[in-house]
């Protein structure tokens, strides 16, 4: 006790609560995890877009395609994606279920319970939707537009699957206005890529062209996809594994 216990056992206490309430241990607990959930979030998502990038130019190469992008036209997905979602995930809100959850090993790995296989599987949804993208403009209306198509597709893709990375649980059930920062900055972004493809001057130093209607229609429900198929992919989860779920006084106990 910070308050009322002695010197000696101070010196021999591994921790201390200085307002001598032991209720400060469960919220100190509780903050951790939250802390730990959001660079888990912001990990996760770093990594799997990254992996879409290089699954996207990798598989385009080894499938003979031309290359999707150009160097400046990655660079600039990377600045747009990387930057503002990753902070915006390590501002997430406290999912009200943290205290239900397994009390983790201490030696446990950040990618513990499949987050590799989450993070492979989802860069290669965001690769194969980036390259099909790409391949059906090019077909259709040329290289120029491909790439231009392909460009806007794997940022959009990039920013909307920040939303699937907030919980384990539906974005439908949980809602996505609770983390306004996320909300702001997929806007911010997508407006940020928009402006790259429509303005003349800017469009020319990215070497992408102008889009019609039926190539933005097309660009829209490609960005989309990631969340029709995680949502699915939680669904199924959810339906063969069911939730694990803590009884209250038994992780009091456990932390």
């Amino acid at each position: 006790m910070g308050q009322t216990g002695t010197d000696v056992a101070k010196n021999a206490a591994d921790m201390i609560l200085a307002d001598d309430n032991f209720v400060t241990i469960i919220e100190a607990v509780k903050e951790g995890r939250h802390i730990y959930d959001n660079i888990k979030k912001a990990v996760h998502f770093s990594i799997s877009t990254n992996v879409g990038e290089i699954v996207t130019m990798f598989m385009g190469i080894l499938l003979g395609f031309d290359a999707p992008f150009v160097a400046i036209q990655l660079l600039w997905i990377n600045f747009v994606t990387d930057s503002l979602p990753g902070i915006a995930l390590g501002l997430e809100p406290m999912e009200p279920n943290i205290m239900n959850k397994k009390p983790k090993k201490i030696n446990e790995s950040l990618f513990a319970g499949g987050l590799w296989g989450k993070i492979i599987l989802e860069g290669i949804m965001i690769g194969a939707i980036t390259l099909f993208t790409f391949a059906l403009g090019k077909k259709m209306y040329g290289i120029q537009v491909g790439r231009t198509m392909a460009f806007f597709t794997l940022s959009a893709l990039e920013l909307i699957h920040s939303f699937n990375i907030k919980s384990e649980e539906s974005i439908f059930k949980t809602g996505i206005l609770d983390n306004l920062y996320l909300v702001g900055a997929v806007i911010i972004g997508l407006i940020l890529q928009a402006i790259v493809i429509v303005s003349p001057k800017i469009s020319q130093i990215f070497d992408s062209v102008p889009l019609n209607t039926m190539q933005w229609i097309t660009v829209i429900i490609m960005s989309l996809l990631p969340i029709v198929i995680v949502e699915a992919q939680k669904a199924i989860n959810n339906l063969r594994f069911g939730k694990v779920v803590y009884p209250k006084k038994e992780v009091m106990g456990r932390i």
